[in-house]
């Protein structure tokens, strides 16, 4: 059993009529991490705690509640992830956590992924800006300033596969060959006549690894109401800070029925939900064929000078292409969990790399929401106190922003800003800067500090 104290002097945070209630000294369950992270979790605490007593001076202070997962649970509990822990983020509501070790063989086969899917944290949300000054790949990486919604419940993610050869594999083989043999026939080599006449072509050597019948069978569920409640909140959040655009992501041309699904339920539940307050790519199409496109062009022109928010679709890997090319065409992007995995790591890498990159797993509706860092857990520097604290740092001020203490969040953002100006920074960016002093973990969260005045 793990032995988690609740912090006495703390409050809960609860939420009533979709809206967070937060009290002035909140609970909030935090995991270190594995590998650096207690390095990182160090820094970045005392980072949060310096913004918060600066911004309110007194009048609020979290309580801090350390709960365990990955490695450390492993090894004080025997259990990757106890249930106190998650009893811990259900009841709290808002938690962070550093990055955690993925079991190898068997039982949970990501912790995050466990987490996420526990408390149906619906949404990955992804902020991607750049900060000056740290070292970046590209020309203009301060043209990039993107927010990636991410469904996170569902796609490939949801984990229903089944290992090529095994017997739950050979029955969803079976099932489509005696229910849909005209689909069966698209697999490759299910049948022990495809593959012993490829073989009598192919070069010798592939007749072992190809000899037996071994295909690995995974499932795509993408559902109306799982596409629905992301698009809302990415439209939600797009309205409520003043976004131009939301882009909907997707390989529709090729995966009709689930990531084209993904784009037409998209629209057709904005249109439906928000009505004249957004114009979508399939209101022009509807209005190009009706009356042509001439037509169409000054709709959408009319509606967005009135003040409404564009809802449009790009293809996936046309969008991987473009956010090098012209990042300035997109702002809020909401797309399916596969999508946002890739996406969001190379927008990360356009603006310095995933070290500094934050992310928020949250449930809009119940409140639940878990901030983390985005990066693995590096263990060979591991207690070196050397790597960059900023994917928590940054984390956690995102989570600021979600309890509503923006004040305190405003001024990680300054801090950190001052701190990467300064050029007194962790290895990662002083390799890469000119004229850059390499300081300590530790060292970078004071810098930090040090400049939010």
């Amino acid at each position: 059993m793990a032995n988690n104290v609740i912090p006495p002097q703390g409050g809960k945070i609860s939420i009533q009529s979709g809206k967070l209630q937060v009290p002035e000294n909140p609970i909030v369950p935090f995991i270190r991490g594995d590998g650096t992270g207690p390095d990182i979790w160090a820094a970045s605490q005392r980072v949060f705690d310096a913004a918060v007593q600066k911004a309110y001076a007194g009048q609020r202070q979290v309580a801090w509640f350390e709960v365990f997962a990955g490695q450390a649970a492993k090894d004080q509990f025997d259990n990757w992830l106890p249930d106190e822990t998650v009893t811990a983020f259900k009841d709290f509501l808002v938690g962070i956590k550093g990055p955690l070790t993925t079991p190898v063989g068997g039982g949970i086969r990501s912790l995050n992924v466990a987490l996420r899917q526990m408390l149906d944290l619906y949404v990955c949300l992804r902020p991607v800006q750049y900060f000056s000054g740290v070292p970046s790949p590209v020309k203009r990486p301060e043209k990039v300033d993107m927010v990636i919604f991410r469904e996170n419940t569902e796609d490939i993610y949801a984990g229903i596969e089944y290992a090529g050869g095994s017997p739950e594999a050979q029955k969803i083989l079976d099932f489509i060959a005696r229910e849909f043999p005209k689909d069966f026939a698209k697999i490759r080599f299910g049948t022990r006549a495809a593959v012993d006449s490829y073989l009598k072509l192919a070069d010798a050597t592939l007749g072992a690894a190809g000899g037996e019948i071994q295909v690995g069978v995974g499932i795509k569920p993408i559902s109306r109401l799982g596409t629905a409640r992301l698009v809302k909140a990415a439209i939600d959040y797009a309205l409520r800070h003043q976004r131009r655009s939301v882009t909907l992501v997707h390989k529709g041309n090729i995966m009709k029925f689930t990531e084209g699904a993904f784009r037409d339920w998209g629209y057709s539940e904005a249109e439906r939900i928000y009505g004249a307050r957004v114009y979508t790519w399939a209101q022009w199409e509807r209005t190009k064929k009706a009356k042509g496109e001439e037509a169409a062009n000054l709709e959408q022109k009319q509606a967005l000078k009135g003040g409404a928010l564009l809802i449009k679709d790009a293809i996936a890997d046309i969008t991987l292409q473009q956010v090098l090319t012209r990042p300035e065409d997109f702002d809020v992007i909401a797309t399916l969990n596969l999508n946002g995995d890739y996406l969001s790591d190379a927008l990360a890498a356009q603006v310095g790399g995933i070290g500094i990159a934050p992310g928020g797993n949250i449930n809009y509706d119940s409140g639940h929401a878990i901030f983390e860092a985005t990066h693995g857990t590096a263990p060979k520097y591991a207690d070196l106190d050397k790597v960059n604290p900023g994917s928590v740092v940054l984390s956690g001020e995102m989570m600021f922003r979600y309890l509503g203490w923006t004040e305190a969040a405003d001024l990680i953002v300054k801090g950190l800003n001052g701190a990467i100006g300064s050029k007194r920074v962790t290895y990662d960016f002083a390799r890469l800067m000119d004229g850059a002093t390499e300081i300590k973990c530790s060292e970078f969260g004071d810098n930090v500090i040090a400049h939010m005045s």
